[in-house]
């Protein structure tokens, strides 16, 4: 199903971004990528910050797709959308979609489910994503990046 499907099914919204939402987009992962690593943070909300940081990046690839989320399911297709936006493998898929539903039940019904280990492999996730939006940015949208 192609992200024009997920646009008749109502899961998008068309959305022209500008170099400086993409911009704003891209900070943002970056400060999260820092601060996720951040000694004293519990592994929970490590585990957050780095989700949010990838979240954010994807955000970026969708955008530049010319698509937004509608808020139903936001997030869920958000991280969906990698299959489209940068043809991001099933098995990288697959595991940001366990943190998210990880960071879900951290954040929202149980303290301490997120040990050290699955915060590190998030950051390290994050980190891979936020790298391989930006490159698959430079190669299919170059008018969406600051030219600094």
């Amino acid at each position: 199903m192609s992200l024009k499907n997920w646009l008749n099914n109502g899961w998008l919204t068309e959305h022209r971004t500008s170099t400086q939402e993409i911009t704003s987009l891209l900070a943002v992962a970056d400060r999260d990528l820092a601060d996720c690593r951040t000694s004293g943070l519990s592994s929970d909300w490590q585990l957050n910050i780095a989700y949010n940081a990838a979240l954010q990046a994807a955000t970026a690839a969708l955008a530049a797709s010319g698509y937004r989320a509608v808020r139903e399911s936001h997030h869920y297709r958000i991280i969906q959308s990698l299959a489209h936006t940068i043809k991001a493998d099933a098995g990288l898929i697959a595991l940001l979609d366990q943190f998210r539903k990880k960071r879900n039940i951290g954040g929202y019904e149980q303290a301490g489910m997120v040990s050290d280990q699955e915060a590190g492999e998030m950051a390290d996730l994050a980190h891979r994503l936020r790298r391989d939006v930006e490159k698959w940015l430079r190669e299919k949208h170059p008018d969406v990046l600051s030219k600094k």
